[in-house]
Formats: structure tokens, sequence, C-alpha cells
């Protein structure tokens, strides 16, 4: 099995990986708490919803995200149980589905066990260091569906708090090239592709999702 994982490393080392390396920033204390306060919580994603039509909206999204991603992720029940994670994780983090998927593709090309070569790891290529500033240490959690997405979600969502809103320079943060325009635009254009215009009425506010830390 390790000679398996090595082999599966040695793979993802190979292949282009977009990604750069966010770099590790001095924390408050105050700071930190709240970040390993929000990574802390690795229940599995269980989404609640006030309304069937709610309900119904998100299975249609889960389908059509689904459908687009079948080429990436041939297996149904990886495809589906990846896309419910990033559902979840993302609303959890305030951050926008379509986004969270447009970032993993230029970061990873979807490849769960890709590495760049500053040593970033997994879907949302998260450095190590974050494993020892705000998670336990275990630097090998970060190849875990969840856990990735978890730590891939927060950070983003502390840079864009860091940045006022203001999402280009927080995807530039992200990957380590703050003020350049290569990355957040790639980050952009690959967005469109997972925008989903559902048509009947819904909206945000009837999700009850968790806040971070929850």
């Amino acid at each position: 099995m390790k000679r398996l994982a090595g082999l599966l490393l040695g793979l993802t080392l190979s292949a282009a990986v977009h990604a750069g390396a966010q770099l590790e920033e001095p924390l408050a204390d105050k700071v930190r708490s709240a970040l390993a306060a929000s990574v802390a919580d690795v229940a599995p994603p269980r989404p609640s919803f006030e309304s069937i039509e709610d309900r119904l909206a998100y299975l249609r999204w889960l389908g059509e995200m689904s459908d687009r991603l079948k080429k990436r992720k041939a297996e149904h029940l990886i495809r589906v149980e990846f896309l419910e994670t990033v559902w979840y994780e993302s609303k959890r983090a305030g951050l926008e589905p379509a986004l969270v998927l447009g970032l993993i593709q230029v970061e990873s090309g979807f490849r769960k066990y890709a590495i760049s070569v500053a040593g970033a790891r997994g879907y949302m290529q998260v450095m190590p260091f974050w494993a020892r500033t705000i998670g336990n240490g275990d630097a090998s959690a970060l190849f875990h569906l969840q856990s990735n997405l978890r730590f891939g979600c927060v950070i983003l969502r502390h840079y864009l708090d860091i940045e006022k809103g203001d999402l280009f320079m927080a995807l530039g943060r992200y990957n380590g090239s703050r003020g350049r325009s290569e990355y957040p635009n790639a980050v952009f254009a690959n967005r469109k592709h997972w925008l989903y215009d559902d048509s009947l009425p819904s909206s945000a506010a009837a999700l009850k999702a968790p806040s971070p830390g929850s």
C-alpha cells in the first residue's frame, strides 16, 4: 500500500500543476484560533433546506455539475461525493461553488493527489504549513477530500477578508502571486464553466448552511 501511494505521489509530482504557493505569513493569535476552529469540524456534509424547492434546486445543480464533470471523474459515486463536498464547504465559507470549482480546475485539474513543485497538496493545492499552523500537524490529511476542501475554502475566505472583499487580490494571495493578473484571470475564466442558473426561485438566504467553525 505504501509503495502504491508513493507511486501515485510520484506520478502527480511529474504532472503539470498550475498552483503557486500560499506564503506563510504571521497570524495574530485571535486569527489563528478562529481559523483553527474553522477547520476543526470535518463532519460529513449534511445540508438542510427550508423548503422542498430549495432542495430540488440543489439536486438539479448536483445533476448538472455531475454531467459537466463526467469526463474528469468517470465514477458516479466519487463524482457526486466530490460535488456534494465542494458545495457544502463553499457555502460554509461563504464562497460561490462555481468559483471554488474554477479554482480547483486551475490548481489541480481535479486531481486528488496533485502536488506542486512548491509542495502544495490536493484538489485546492494547500501548503503543508497550514496543517501545522491551524490544523493538527498531519499534512497527509490534505489528501483527504473534505479536509483539503475545508482548508482551501477557509484559507480563501481568510484571504478575501484580509483583502476586504477584493477577490482579484485574494486569489493572487492564494496563489502566492498577489497583484499579478495571470492566476486570478485563469480562475475567473474557468469559473464560467461551472456557473449554473436555475429557473426556479431560490435564494442563498433560504439555505441553512453552517457558519465557519460550527
